[in-house]
């Protein structure tokens, strides 16, 4: 029980930020003996807050549990999705190539998957112990911002972070509903 509270996150079971830098310390780590890319996305779900501003958070909660399986059943089972905070999750894809071209399409088709999967309409109850009401639907899209790494880069964990957090906020500044990628510098 106490590991489940240190390493993962109570609403959607998923790692936390703790363990998603040690998994992505881990992939760092691995890449520089085996050299093949890995890729770090980081999303924020658009049009989230209205969702809680006017059903409430258990109805915003439950949005957020469904947006944590609609990701998680894009990835491959060895790669990690951690609930970052808020409506923020990361996706760490380990192993991709040893070709960074390969790698980024590799990793821009998952984003792309990502972003199909969360647009896709929620219908989720506004109040679970009044049979009478009607669910809510509700769309809600993605924002990614996507950074490939490799062997060579010499990036730490929080560098990564930033960047594909930055790219991030590059895909909200374009319009939404769209993937980033990050320029290392």
């Amino acid at each position: 029980e106490i590991r489940q509270l240190a390493f993962y996150d109570n609403l959607t079971g998923l790692p936390n930020r703790r363990l998603l830098d040690d998994r992505l310390g881990q992939t760092i780590m691995a890449n520089r003996r085996n050299p093949v890319y890995g890729a770090l996305m980081f999303l924020d779900l658009d049009n989230f807050k209205p969702i809680n501003d006017t059903y409430g958070h258990s109805v915003g909660d439950r949005l957020l549990v469904e947006a944590a399986h609609r990701i998680k059943s894009c990835v491959r089972e060895t790669d990690t999705v951690a609930r970052f905070g808020g409506d923020e999750f990361v996706v760490l894809l380990a192993e991709l190539d040893a070709d960074r071209d390969t790698s980024q399409q590799h990793a821009h088709a998952v984003a792309l998957k990502i972003l199909a999967s969360l647009a896709e309409p929620y219908t989720l109850q506004v109040h679970s112990g009044d049979p009478h009401r009607q669910p809510v639907s509700h769309r809600c899209t993605a924002s990614i911002g996507l950074v490939i790494f490799g062997s060579r880069d010499n990036a730490s964990p929080e560098d990564l972070t930033k960047w594909a957090d930055v790219a991030m906020y590059q895909a909200k500044s374009e319009g939404r509903d769209r993937i980033s990628f990050a320029h290392q510098t």
